[in-house]
């Protein structure tokens, strides 16, 4: 009876090893498996990276057949150009496509030289500087004395393809005093340009040359009203 009883417990112990061996070879292998579709998972997006890197980069190019119009009052004047503010769509580095809707889409494969708005503050401070008609342009935190801020919003700048190809630059601007913050003079610009194709090259180069029609009366409006 008591080699029964010896024999029932050493039964009952084993059963109790084999579950306990069961469970952790369950548990082992539901690791492997979580570690496997983790490195697969890694391995996809790693590749969705390396497909989005962008192989040409592209800026802008400021007017440079500006007139000169400097002026007794404007030439005396420092301007400083802040970053233009964006929507999220355009606070971007990509180069965007706008159908209708709008619906954005953006070219694969190519970037802007920075974000949008950054690019945009650069060819603006250009086009200022290139009309020789102000004592200074800077960027906020050159320490330049200010008498007046060109504040911006990018509203548009994108390849249309509603059904006719063209470039759309659309800039609110915004002349403030910085001296009692009172907003001198605002105005909305905007320029289309026939874009030659789809292609990316040739959108940019309507974009440029939209963007070189607003800066250029963009300009002429700044040393008008400083």
């Amino acid at each position: 009876m008591g080699d029964r009883c010896r024999v029932s417990r050493y039964g009952e112990t084993e059963k109790r090893i084999c579950n306990a061996t069961g469970a952790q070879a369950t548990m082992s292998f539901a690791r492997i498996s979580a570690a496997i579709v983790g490195m697969a998972l890694l391995i996809s997006l790693g590749g969705c990276a390396a497909n989005n890197t962008p192989e040409a980069y592209y800026g802008l190019s400021a007017p440079t057949d500006l007139e000169t119009q400097t002026r007794s009052r404007s030439g005396a004047r420092q301007v400083l150009v802040p970053e233009p503010r964006a929507l999220q769509a355009l606070d971007t580095a990509n180069i965007a496509v706008v159908d209708d809707g709008p619906v954005y889409t953006y070219f694969p494969k190519a970037a802007w030289t920075d974000t949008l708005p950054k690019v945009v503050q650069a060819k603006m401070v250009r086009a200022l500087e290139n009309t020789r008609g102000l004592r200074g342009v800077g960027l906020p935190g050159e320490g330049l004395l200010i008498d007046y801020q060109l504040q911006t919003d990018l509203r548009a700048f994108e390849l249309r393809v509603d059904g006719r190809d063209r470039a759309v630059v659309e800039i609110m601007a915004r002349l403030v005093n910085d001296r009692n913050g009172r907003t001198r003079a605002s105005r909305i610009f905007r320029a289309e340009a026939p874009a030659k194709s789809t292609s990316v090259r040739d959108a940019v180069s309507a974009m440029n040359a939209a963007a070189d029609a607003v800066l250029r009366e963009m300009s002429a409006w700044v040393l008008g009203n400083v």
